[in-house]
């Protein structure tokens, strides 16, 4: 059974530094609102991907913050988003099996089966990721 959307609040963020400390905050902010919101299934897939996303923005070396985000946008649907001042987007690169980068967007894509994305804006651009809920 898919919990209600009703009564809570679907939208959580936190505006973050660029340094890597910065993870490990991004994944207590979405494992506590997915617990809050008695998805407790997701935690584990949402806190993966939000350290590969929190991860991937801190590398651009970009001088502004960066803004995680975790919403619950349909009964069926949670969204985590990473904002940084970059306007270079992330590329879906196959890692060789020696090598121990470039496999980070290669679990994003794998655990929201395809769906995630990214879109240029006036600050930067948001890399997106869609969980499904149930």
């Amino acid at each position: 059974m898919t919990p209600s959307l009703t009564g809570i609040s679907s939208l959580a963020t936190a505006t973050l530094k660029y340094q890597p400390e910065s993870a490990g905050t991004a994944r207590r902010l979405v494992r506590c609102k997915l617990q809050d919101w008695g998805l407790d299934d997701l935690v584990d897939d949402a806190q993966l991907i939000v350290t590969e996303l929190a991860s991937n923005a801190c590398k651009t070396d970009c001088t502004t913050t960066i803004v995680v985000e975790i919403r619950w946008i349909t009964a069926e649907t949670v969204r985590i988003s990473v904002r940084d001042g970059s306007r270079a987007l992330p590329v879906l690169l196959r890692a060789g099996e020696d090598e121990e980068c470039h496999r980070g967007l290669g679990l994003v894509h794998k655990l929201t089966a395809g769906r995630w994305g990214a879109a240029l804006d006036s600050r930067g651009k948001t890399v997106h990721a869609d969980l499904r809920v149930g």
